[in-house]
């Protein structure tokens, strides 16, 4: 079975109600159902929640709530693994993959959904594919400031060449994707070895405040007056 996990619990502290506030017209979760149906990608979209009115409003916008997530795994302690775990074992969901995709990764899109898919496809099921963002490759060359003093944590790379610096990433933090048995395997880690999908940064937007917020609204508007096809 092939799933798109939205993980939307109603206790954000940060940003309360963040999965359902209004961007651009609609709730924030309901960019990311439509992206997820739209790409075709997945049998089943489905919002793990432990909030009525989240539900509520997941099912209005064409998700699926098959059950409502226990209070033990909408804390601010459970890790989203956990919780996407439980999904594909609520669902007796078997073989397949599910993408993890976050309630408000509203600038991505049914291609990058399919790109993602088509991914993974030639990763093995021993591997994830994990949403990044790149980041500037001098970073290779920074210090740490151990007791006061300078000492650059990769050495290797004091004389390196800017332009031969290996490219750097970040947890984009909008979606990872792998097997349901990759899923379900805790021991093993999902984002380490896993294979990069790059995002532009521009679209790599983790909302913990509202400054991240307002910027997430700039970037939704500018790129549908452009006409991209990125939303």
């Amino acid at each position: 079975m092939r799933i798109a996990v939205i993980p939307a619990r109603g206790g954000s502290k940060r940003i309360p109600r963040k999965n359902i506030r209004p961007m651009a017209g609609r709730p924030a979760i309901a960019w990311p159902i439509e992206a997820a149906r739209a790409s075709g990608s997945f049998d089943r979209v489905v919002v793990s929640t432990d909030d009525a009115e989240i539900a509520e409003v997941a099912e209005r916008f064409g998700a699926e709530v098959p059950f409502m997530r226990p209070p033990h795994l909408a804390d601010d302690q459970t890790g989203t693994r956990q919780v996407i775990a439980h999904a594909i074992e609520a669902l007796g969901a078997g073989h397949g993959h599910t993408c993890c995709l976050y309630p408000t990764a509203v600038l991505v899109s049914p291609a990058d959904l399919q790109a993602a898919v088509t991914l993974l496809a030639t990763a093995g099921t021993s591997r994830a594919v994990v949403s990044v963002a790149p980041v500037d490759n001098r970073l290779w060359r920074a210090f740490g400031a151990p007791e006061g003093r300078l000492k650059r944590l990769f050495p290797e790379h004091a004389a390196t060449r800017s332009q031969d610096l290996p490219p750097l990433y970040v947890d984009a933090g909008q979606f990872y994707l792998a097997s349901n048995e990759h899923w379900l395997r805790q021991a093993r880690s999902l984002v380490e070895d896993g294979v990069p999908f790059v995002l532009p940064t521009q679209r790599a937007i983790d909302v913990d405040t509202e400054e991240d917020w307002r910027e997430l609204e700039r970037v939704f508007h500018q790129l549908r007056q452009s006409g991209s096809s990125a939303i």
